[in-house]
């Protein structure tokens, strides 16, 4: 039966390309996949007879730099970033994979099928031939689509032993798709789990990546530990299952993780946001402890041990040095937003100092789904509310002389004055005039006005100064007004 999907016109041109000069030509894998679910496909992949220095030879801009023969067909004028770079392989044939990450020995191949083989599960074995109209389903893959199930190509043990990168790329998969792994695929899961521990960190860490940043990363991870795969990525995220909390928290620290994990998805927050509402509690089986006195659970320093946990594996998975940065200090910080009759603006200002001016909204963020992950209702609370109104204060530039195009050491240079609390008196008067009008507030200007107020007497220049000083702090009082208004705080 014909099958006519529609494909964009960069992803036609390279395969009418190879064809018109005598070459096969399939679309194959994941692209594949998600036009027969009726999606959109995130990237092209192409498979070909051709062999690479034939497919490089058809294009003006390619790039070749791997082992496996895919060339990088390059696009740079299309609009949709996912048609920039087409991916185009050779069929392959590959040898056994002696250290689970390589193929011993790549060769290239004749047949389509022969390259469909070797794919990981039998909905990424789908190929199509738009030319014809041909969907090659070898494997059964169709019939997986509709019935929701991750299945591996052929026998599971060979399929995932040749790439142990498959066993998390499955379980990833399902979790994107929203679909069962069938059963000899999960048992196969569990028994070569262990093999992870050969896969390079950098290769877990992009699977990982995609896992939370998918919309469901809570059901992600329950399936990696129901099937013992997150022990061996990061084995300090199960130390809190079974670990009961104090009388504030409904969930036990694993179950709470996840729900704030969960939420910072479905915020669609980003990378950093999300990797600090997975660990800001990670500190907390390490430092629980029983209080006599309150005949409770404590979890004491867990921020400060979680922040040092957090770096280890972000650091172990080899995250770049500034997202390891940033999730460490939001990890650290994230108790600072506990008691609202407590903090202080001067302490506000100290700790948007140690986070930095944007990352203290990411802060504010982690709290909130920290907050949603205690099962408390949705809507915004007082107390939150009044956290924001006082970011924004502290936030706020001042109302100063900082304001100001000239400086003191300007104003001595103008006008010849010795240095003294005139030179104060001049630029608070200079401030009383730049915010009645603010044209007024460049250098020019201002180094005029400076002349002709140095001519006054001090006793006159301290009235116009601290006539500037009470305006001053009304426009404060005007802006802090509106701010929490904003907010509906006092």
């Amino acid at each position: 039966m014909t099958v006519r999907f529609s494909i964009p016109s960069e992803v036609s041109r390279v395969t009418k390309t190879l064809t018109k000069h005598g070459s096969q030509a399939y679309l194959v894998g994941g692209c594949v996949r998600d036009l027969v679910s009726g999606l959109k496909p995130k990237d092209w992949d192409v498979t070909t007879d051709a062999k690479p220095e034939e497919i490089a030879s058809l294009f003006p801009k390619t790039f070749y730099e791997n082992d496996y023969g895919t060339v990088t067909v390059v696009n740079e004028d299309a609009e949709d970033e996912s048609l920039r770079h087409i991916e185009v392989t050779p069929f392959r044939l590959e040898a056994k994979y002696s250290d689970q990450r390589h193929p011993d020995r790549v060769s290239w191949g004749d047949k389509l099928e022969d390259d469909l083989k070797r794919r990981d599960f039998t909905i990424n074995a789908l190929a199509y031939n738009e030319n014809e109209g041909q969907l090659v389903d070898v494997y059964g893959g169709q019939k997986d689509l509709k019935d929701g199930l991750v299945r591996a190509v052929g026998q599971p043990d060979e399929r995932l032993t040749e790439d142990p990168l498959r066993i998390m790329r499955g379980i990833r998969l399902a979790n994107q798709l929203g679909f069962a792994i069938e059963s000899e695929t999960a048992a196969s899961i569990q028994k070569n789990a262990h093999l992870l521990a050969k896969i390079s960190p950098e290769r877990i860490r992009e699977e990982f990546i995609k896992m939370i940043m998918g919309s469901e990363p809570m059901i992600g991870l329950v399936l990696a530990n129901k099937l013992g795969v997150l022990k061996y990525i990061i084995p300090e995220l199960e130390e809190g299952i079974h670990v009961k909390q104090n009388g504030d928290h409904i969930y036990e620290v694993w179950e709470h993780t996840l729900r704030v994990l969960q939420h910072a998805a479905d915020k669609n927050y980003p990378l950093h946001v999300r990797l600090a509402a997975l660990f800001h509690d990670v500190g907390k089986p390490r430092t629980r402890r029983w209080g006599n006195e309150k005949k409770d659970w404590t979890f004491y320093g867990h921020d400060v041990v979680g922040a040092k946990m957090t770096k280890n594996i972000l650091e172990k998975l080899h995250f770049p040095g500034k997202v390891t940065e940033v999730v460490v200090k939001l990890v650290r910080n994230h108790m600072f937003f506990t008691d609202i009759d407590k903090i202080t603006l001067s302490a506000v200002r100290r700790i948007i100092r140690n986070v930095g001016r944007d990352e203290v909204w990411d802060l504010m963020s982690v709290r909130m789904c920290d907050r949603i992950g205690m099962g408390r209702p949705k809507e915004s609370p007082y107390r939150l509310r009044k956290y924001e109104s006082m970011i924004e204060e502290a936030l706020r530039a001042p109302t100063s002389v900082a304001m100001l195009k000239i400086n003191g050491e300007e104003v001595i240079r103008e006008t010849g004055l010795k240095s003294g609390p005139k030179i104060g008196f001049i630029l608070h008067t200079l401030l009383e005039e730049a915010l009645e009008e603010p044209k007024k507030n460049n250098y020019g200007d201002l180094a005029m006005r400076v002349k002709e107020l140095a001519k006054l007497s001090d006793e006159e220049l301290k009235l116009l100064g601290e006539k500037s000083k009470e305006k001053k702090e009304k426009m404060e009082q005007v802006e802090i007004s509106k701010i929490r208004s904003k907010y509906k705080v006092k």
